[in-house]
């Protein structure tokens, strides 16, 4: 690889870094696995290694976390919270091992003593005690500048708000708030009972938890804490890491007492092995653990490189893999129609749960695996959430399993879930269900329709629209308006007040926008672009339901097909009585035409997007452009004034550089954005 080539592929990773960190930090929302994050991160610090003068101080490689919300108020940490070094296997421990003594000019087989510690799944913070009271509480943030939380700090209870006898007059601690399965477990029945939004996991609950503007919802949360160190151990006169934490404990900090001093690498590694087989048998999370030389002395000998100190690293654990038998493969329907195949597996302890199903998403992907009824397989759950058969193991097929799984064949011919007529679209490997009445369509469709992306029907989730429709309460979207306080409240789990406060969400949908509108409306072929676009273009739904498919062909972006398809969608009657009624109760799209700003940086310029973003998706970046005047071809021309290339930039970054359009990467467009 070529310096252009590593420069280009560099700022690709730093741009996809950025976000992931900005999701998994300020949002609490990975999109990626912790194992995908650090393959990018690797990648990126070969590159540098390669290509020291392509270093910047502000690369992932270089940073810590994330910058703080602004919801926040920001706080300087008294000294950096670092990241950690990985190592993913045994080799990469010992490694570590060999580099330290390097560094310190050791012998190979010389025995260095370390501290093995578990690495636990939640949010780093970071308390100020002066006086041995709890003066302020922070966030890591990016690693020198967080987020204030002290008022939420002080409602978890394990945390001390004055220490006991003997503390400094000035402590900088560092610590982990997690939540217990248990009481992750607890936590959600409640948000469920309550009609209210559940997490995804415990690292996600506490991080949502911790970082709330009212202290009583954090108060009202089950957090816990544990503490791994301080500021300045050399300065409090601490000897040894171990001798560090057992005057935390002392001082009545919470630590965790599953550690061990380890008289060399090989007991570190006898510990590593011996937490993976246990880590499930543990009442929280962990990713890891974390190897630390004990002595303070070597510590600060060592020092640090840019994120990270050289006297730690973090001992990732394996993607856990299981294997289990194919019991069935089933075919469930989805909004659009589409048929997706999902594997009914014999339940088997993978990452922490017990996993009985996972999506082989259609019959391109089962012919791929060439997966059968009665195969053994073997499952992954991808950063211990979403699980996938990783592959068969043909060599074990027994004798019954011969026939290869067949959607067709599966359903007769027919929707499974309506017994209607089932096609395939030319140029499409789904097979769909056209029957607009189909139960399994209609649920997905009520749910569509009541997501964030549309509508946002607050704390109507997925659980209760389907117990609603399988109750006979709900046919349609407009049925959700018509339910009454008894309806929402004789629903299971359902109190009262949570019944009211489904009311009042709906209540609150009701003003919305038309581009919002149409995107709940589930017209194929409309997302969130094409639905601005739509607004934009008529400016109100009696405009729009009455346009032509000529009208409709000359809106920006929409060609032929697409007209076709929402020309059909107005003209459909049973479509049409829908939207009618929705009007009835209530719901009242409208749209105000924005005049772009004069001095925007994409008024008049035609844009196009190639390869990947990271800070958003192609969609939104879509709606930022035409929102400052600018307008989004798919194609390179001479018309054409600017080009975002982002990862996997191909032909039309090509075409744009031989025609001297400017082109800009992701951070440069971002800062137009801003301008």
């Amino acid at each position: 690889m070529d310096q252009t080539t590593a420069e280009r592929r560099i700022n690709q990773l730093r741009s996809e870094l950025r976000r992931h960190n900005r999701l998994y930090y300020e949002d609490n929302a990975p999109e990626i696995t912790d194992a995908e994050y650090d393959e990018l991160l690797r990648e990126l610090q070969k590159l540098e290694s390669r290509y020291p003068e392509l270093i910047t101080a502000d690369s992932p490689t270089q940073t810590v976390g994330a910058k703080p919300a602004e919801k926040f108020q920001k706080v300087a940490h008294f000294a950096p919270l670092l990241s950690l070094q990985n190592a993913m296997n045994e080799e990469e421990i010992r490694e570590f091992d060999q580099r330290v003594k390097r560094q310190l000019g050791l012998a190979e087989d010389a025995h260095l003593e370390y501290v093995c510690e578990l690495k636990l799944d939640g949010l780093s913070v970071n308390l100020i005690y002066r006086d041995g009271r709890l003066e302020r509480a922070a966030t890591r943030g990016d690693g020198n500048i967080g987020e204030e939380v002290t008022r939420n700090v002080r409602t978890i209870r394990s945390i001390p708000a004055l220490l006991a006898a003997g503390a400094p007059p000035l402590l900088d601690v560092r610590g982990e708030v997690f939540m217990n399965k248990a009481d992750f477990q607890a936590l959600n029945n409640r948000q469920q009972e309550d009609g209210q939004k559940t997490f995804a996991n415990p690292r996600n609950a506490a991080a949502g938890s911790l970082r709330q503007l009212d202290p009583h919802i954090t108060a009202s949360r089950p957090l816990s804490a544990f503490f791994y160190a301080v500021g300045d151990p050399h300065a409090l006169g601490f000897a040894t890491h171990e001798e560090m934490m057992r005057q935390l404990a002392a001082w009545k900090l919470p630590v965790n007492p599953q550690r061990e001093i380890c008289r060399h690498i090989d007991a570190a590694v006898d510990f590593y092995r011996a937490m993976i087989e246990k880590r499930h048998h543990l009442p929280y999370d962990i990713d890891g653990i974390v190897i630390k030389v004990n002595d303070l002395a070597l510590q600060k000998r060592l020092g640090t490189v840019s994120r990270s100190p050289r006297w730690a690293v973090a001992g990732k654990f394996p993607a856990e893999q299981a294997e289990t038998t194919v019991l069935d493969i089933d075919v469930q329907v989805g909004r659009t129609g589409v048929l997706t195949p999902v594997a009914k597996l014999e339940p088997v302890f993978v990452g922490g749960v017990t996993v009985q199903n996972a999506t082989l998403h259609n019959q391109d992907e089962i012919d791929r695996l060439d997966v059968r009824v009665g195969d053994v397989v073997v499952i992954q759950r991808a950063g211990d959430v979403i699980p996938e058969i990783v592959s068969v193991k043909t060599d074990r097929r027994p004798a019954h399993a011969t026939a290869s799984f067949s959607i067709r064949r599966k359903v007769h011919g027919h929707c499974p879930s309506c017994a209607g007529e089932i096609v395939q679209p030319e140029g499409e490997v789904a097979l769909r269900c056209i029957n607009p009445k189909c139960p399994a369509k209609v649920i997905e469709g009520i749910i569509h329709f009541a997501a964030k992306g549309a509508v946002n029907i607050d704390g109507l989730g997925d659980k209760l629209i389907r117990q609603v429709v399988e109750k006979g309460l709900v046919k349609s979207p407009v049925d959700l308006y018509r339910l009454t306080l008894d309806d929402w409240a004789g629903l299971e789990r359902m109190a009262e007040k949570s019944a009211q406060n489904i009311l009042d969400a709906l209540a609150a949908t009701k003003q919305l926008k038309l581009d919002r509108f149409l995107v709940a409306l589930g017209i194929r072929h409309v997302g969130e672009v094409t639905a601005r676009a739509l607004a934009e273009a008529f400016s109100s739904l009696e405009a729009l339901r009455g346009a032509s498919l000529d009208e409709l062909s000359r809106v920006e972006d929409i060609g032929p097909i697409v007209a076709q398809a929402i020309r059909d969608y107005f003209d459909d009657l049973d479509y049409a009585r829908l939207i009618d009624e929705l009007l009835a109760v209530g719901l009242a799209p409208t749209w105000e035409k924005k005049n772009a700003p004069a001095d925007s940086p994409f008024a008049g310029k035609t844009v196009v997007l190639t390869g990947e973003l990271a800070s958003m998706s192609r969609d939104e970046a879509k709606a930022r452009i035409v929102e400052l005047g600018g307008k989004v071809s798919g194609s390179v021309s001479k018309k054409t004034g600017l080009v975002v290339a982002g990862p996997g930039a191909g032909s039309k970054l090509r075409e744009a550089q031989k025609l001297n359009i400017r082109v800009v990467d992701e951070d440069e467009f971002l800062k137009l954005l801003e301008q």
